[in-house]
């Protein structure tokens, strides 16, 4: 048993660290934005008072940095997951093995730890900072009220992806549309959960600011929310009519999926 993940692990190595940094790049953008629009010593923060235009710009911020992971060429060989609901509901619709699954897992936690540390260090008191806090994900709303939001948003994200990824016409764009969602839920979500559909994002923050007050929330959420579009994706079209795990697949990088996807040659 213990030679599957040796393989694994010797195999696909490249791809687990491309989870890890793309991760841990997504980090260092979410808390540098973070510092940039909510210290209160930053020109930015002052220029701004309306909190909701400074959660527009940082959606738009972190959109754009989902797309640009997505579309990368790490990304793009990777299949750029940096989620390890994405990963565990992939999983669980048989795109991934078991071993895959662990390691990317492991990877994705790491990378978001190392990534939220190493911009701190860079940032110093402004990333530790009360109203930065390196970024964390808090609930605004009753706890409860958090945990149906943050379901809601997984739900819908993961639904997106399943249907874009796996319609010919709209495949890829799939990035686009990931991206989009995150830039409106930064923007008008934020509020009630603190956005977050991410496990190890959500540790990332709070094992760096050392604030774990509901963080169940960020590990039972999201990946109940994105199992729940899973299921009735494939309930309503068919387990066959998931072809691969890649955010982004047509683009000649190899694939370690369990894929079903035809792909162009190699470059």
């Amino acid at each position: 048993m213990l030679d599957v993940p040796r393989e694994a692990l010797r195999n696909h190595w490249p791809e687990y660290g491309i989870e890890a940094l793309g991760l841990g790049l997504f980090m260092m953008a979410a808390v540098a934005g973070t510092a940039l629009l909510e210290h209160p010593a930053s020109p930015l923060h002052g220029a701004l008072p309306d909190p909701l235009v400074r959660r527009a710009l940082m959606g738009v911020a972190m959109g754009a940095t989902a797309i640009a992971l997505v579309y990368s060429p790490l990304g793009q060989r990777s299949g750029a997951h940096f989620n390890p609901a994405f990963t565990f509901t992939f999983f669980r619709l048989g795109k991934i093995a078991p071993a895959d699954a662990l390691f990317y897992v492991l990877a994705q936690f790491f990378g978001a730890v190392v990534g939220a540390a190493m911009i701190g260090a860079a940032l110093g008191m402004f990333a530790a900072h009360p109203g930065v806090r390196f970024a964390a994900t808090l609930p605004g709303a009753p706890v409860w009220t958090a945990f149906a939001a943050e379901v809601a948003i997984s739900f819908g994200l993961m639904t997106t992806v399943l249907i874009t990824s796996n319609t010919a016409r709209l495949e890829r764009f799939t990035g686009i549309f990931c991206g989009a969602l995150v830039a409106l839920y930064i923007t008008f979500e934020a509020p009630v959960s603190g956005m977050s559909m991410n496990p190890a994002r959500s540790l990332g923050s709070a094992a760096n600011a050392g604030v774990f007050s509901s963080i169940w929330i960020y590990f039972m959420a999201p990946p109940l929310g994105m199992l729940l579009a899973a299921e009735l994706f494939v309930r309503l079209h068919g387990a066959r009519a998931v072809h691969c795990a890649k955010l982004h697949h047509t683009n000649g990088k190899r694939c370690i999926f369990r894929c079903t996807r035809p792909m162009e040659p190699a470059r």
